[in-house]
């Protein structure tokens, strides 16, 4: 019965970084460097919300959009930390992740024969559901632009189809950042086009030199933005992201989520209330661990032989470029260093043909783990240059 199932789905790849992951995941010893997964435990309030939820039979169908409150503090949530305003009511939609949360939106948009524009590199979950969608995914080099798309290159890859671009600063696999600057002539660029803004914005707390800026804050009317609390609490697990965008497309985002998961999770719910309320700092004290840990990685990469470095400010990633003398491509490289040294790290051509000779490097893991795990790299290039 296989070949009577949609082509597009048969099409569409399993995502690179799993890929990778599940190769070297039994390799005993290996020091892994790979997944997106912060090291630290969600708040302990945060799971003691959790608990007296179920323990109050707060276990049965909210809202579709999700219970009142919680939208009311996530609308508040964003608007103190982001100067972006939504009314909960009719603007904010809480989703099973944020992942659930952009195959609302692309699916919601996207129509066979449109194009949605991306940076190259970027996370490998867009490009399938714009697939699904019958649409096609452009990608734009930003490897000449420290990462960063730029107003000039949207102009350039802009056609009578393109639908959409997708904004997912900080960047994963990249790490870089938008500044305000940046983002208002992106916003001049698109104003009064039909083109949607979706902007991925799931690693807003995490920023390490300045404070996060949205393009929804300059082009609030084509913007749909994308947040969660996987990456600022910690909890990947509990699946809970949130959609906001204008009243006239929330309500069509609406009915997409409706018929796909009814609602998030009840209890994850209550334990989200109590993170964008009680916990509405709680990222501050990860982020000074991970400014930590970045500054040391970026010093060891250094000192081993990496050079034309991106220094990242948000997020918890490198990308990082294989020496010139080293002969290997991102997946030869990758596995030989898994291997021979017992590191996994990411090939860069997971993340689009533009990062082919790259490698993602995760320090979202303890800073001995970095030590040792830069320790083997180190050895692995010294031999290999």
């Amino acid at each position: 019965m296989e070949q009577y199932l949609n082509p597009n789905v048969k099409d569409i790849k399993i995502s690179g970084i799993r890929k990778f992951f599940n190769m070297v995941a039994d390799i005993e010893g290996m020091i892994s460097l790979t997944i997106g997964q912060p090291d630290f435990p969600t708040p302990l309030h945060v799971k003691e919300a959790a608990k007296r939820a179920i323990d109050e039979d707060f276990t049965s169908y909210t809202h579709n959009a999700g219970f009142l409150q919680l939208r009311e503090a996530a609308s508040a949530y964003v608007g103190s930390k982001y100067n972006v305003h939504y009314q909960p009511e009719s603007e904010v939609i809480v989703t099973s992740g944020a992942s659930q949360g952009i195959d609302v939106v692309l699916r919601s948009i996207l129509e066979p024969g449109d194009e949605c524009l991306l940076p190259g590199p970027v996370y490998p979950g867009y490009e399938p559901i714009i697939h699904l969608c019958g649409a096609k995914a452009i990608h734009i080099d930003t490897t000449e632009n420290g990462f960063k798309v730029s107003a000039e290159s949207i102009k350039k890859h802009m056609t009578d189809s393109t639908k959409c671009i997708i904004l997912p600063y900080p960047s994963n696999p990249t790490g870089v950042s938008l500044t305000a600057a940046e983002l208002k002539e992106i916003a001049s660029v698109l104003k009064g086009r039909g083109i949607f803004a979706v902007a991925d914005e799931i690693y807003s707390e995490l920023t390490f030199d300045g404070a996060h800026r949205s393009i929804a804050e300059f082009l609030r009317d084509q913007t749909i933005m994308i947040n969660g609390l996987s990456k600022s609490h910690s909890m990947t697990g509990w699946r809970i992201g949130m959609i906001f965008a204008p009243e006239c497309i929330s309500k069509h985002l609406l009915k997409v989520h409706q018929y796909n998961v009814s609602c998030a999770s009840s209890v994850s719910q209550k334990a989200a209330y109590e993170a964008l309320t009680t916990g509405v700092n709680d990222a501050d004290e990860m982020k000074k661990e991970y400014k930590i840990r970045r500054d040391y990685v970026y010093k060891r990469l250094q000192e081993i032989g990496f050079h034309n470095l991106v220094l990242p400010d948000g997020a918890f990633y490198f990308f990082v470029k294989i020496p010139d003398m080293i002969d290997m491509t991102s997946f030869e490289f990758a596995l030989a260093l898994a291997q021979e040294e017992k590191v996994a790290v990411v090939p860069g051509d997971a993340f689009s043909t533009y990062g082919e000779g790259y490698i993602r490097l995760s320090y979202a893991c303890s800073l001995e783990q970095l030590k040792e795990g830069l320790s083997r790299i180190e050895s692995f290039v010294t031999k290999h240059m």
